[in-house]
């Protein structure tokens, strides 16, 4: 018979996760653990993504992005509330996914730059899985558009399917931002005390 440890140590042993809180696992891990946790980047990780350009254009196309986003879904709601507007509010859709398109690709380049990998660097890994998610979530929206799939309603909704998508991600990206700078902090901190 298992104990609980025993199935803890098996479910670990399986979990490809690389990190445990992204699994339902952070009660589990003390303030110790939480410590002694790899930090985002490595020094030589952090000398790469300071140094590459790749850094300035996701940091541009990031907020044009979500800007964009803002505006398309204010012209996606009211087409859905007013049932007038279909075109601005397809070209708005189109244009986002073409920006997501952009910043996919330069974020590629840039993981590939930083980590040595094009996608699904450790790090990066759930943010990548789900932006996956939501390309093919925009992707299916431009298929629809260009095939005639649906009517324009049915599109829209679509549309905001990939939008919710995004704002998952976008809240991904933002955490791991903000993780990565409470590392660095943690760095320097340490650096001054010892």
């Amino acid at each position: 018979m298992l104990t609980t440890n025993g199935l803890s140590g098996l479910l670990d042993a399986w979990d490809a996760s690389p990190w445990g809180a992204t699994s339902g696992r952070a009660a589990r891990h003390n303030r110790d653990a939480q410590a002694a946790r790899r930090p985002l980047y490595s020094p030589e990780e952090r000398r790469r993504r300071d140094a590459s350009p790749w850094t300035l254009v996701q940091g541009v196309l990031a907020p044009i992005q979500f800007a964009v986003f803002l505006v398309s879904l204010g012209l996606v709601l009211n087409f859905l509330a007013s049932g007038t507007g279909l075109a601005t509010a397809t070209a708005s859709v189109v244009v986002k996914t073409l920006l997501l398109y952009t910043i996919m690709v330069t974020g590629c380049v840039w993981e590939k730059v930083v980590f040595g990998r094009w996608l699904f660097a450790p790090a990066f890994f759930w943010e990548d899985v789900f932006s996956m998610l939501v390309l093919a979530l925009h992707s299916a929206y431009l298929l629809a558009v260009f095939t005639g799939f649906g009517d324009g309603q049915g599109q829209m909704l679509l549309a905001l399917a990939a939008y919710a998508a995004y704002l998952v991600n976008a809240a991904q990206f933002v955490l791991k931002l903000r993780a990565a700078r409470l590392d660095e902090a943690r760095g320097n901190a340490g650096g001054v005390a010892a």
